[in-house]
């Protein structure tokens, strides 16, 4: 199949970074494997943001893994939306939360969860967790036993 009829963007192309949050850069293309079920994992070791009330930044990574349906997320306009945090203000479990949501509008994943493992601030560490599985269906299920079994 040729890809490039996918109409993505970002790939193959000079790269420009937004200077705020963009979820507009994120792209998909036609998952080449919809009726398997398996893991697709991206982990952004190197994710900053502002704190939304001192301004100063905050560093973690972010890890998503999901279970693809249809569409897939391009891993350049990923980079290019993950980047689109750092001079953005968002406490670290609302960015988790506004990661997850993105990415559950942009692919409709059967499956998909967004850890964030964030550097000390204060000599706390904050490590937020949210998921989601498609409702209706056994990737629901999935979610719930692995929300209660989380860590």
């Amino acid at each position: 199949m040729d890809r490039t009829s996918d109409g993505l963007q970002a790939l193959g192309r000079k790269t420009a970074y937004s200077q705020d949050y963009d979820p507009g850069v994120l792209e998909t293309f036609a998952n080449q494997h919809p009726d398997n079920d398996y893991w697709v994992r991206f982990n952004c070791p190197e994710f900053t943001t502002l704190c939304p009330i001192t301004g100063q930044p905050d560093f973690g990574e972010i890890r998503i893994s999901y279970v693809p349906g249809e569409r897939m997320v391009e891993s350049k306009s990923l980079k290019l939306y993950l980047f689109s945090f750092r001079n953005h203000g968002d406490f670290h479990e609302d960015v988790v939360n506004v990661i997850m949501k993105d990415l559950i509008r942009l692919m409709d994943p059967k499956y998909i969860e967004v850890t964030g493992l964030f550097v000390p601030r204060g000599g706390i560490s904050i490590y937020p967790y949210a998921n989601y599985g498609r409702p209706g269906t056994k990737y629901e299920a999935l979610a719930a036993q692995r929300f209660a079994t989380h860590e």
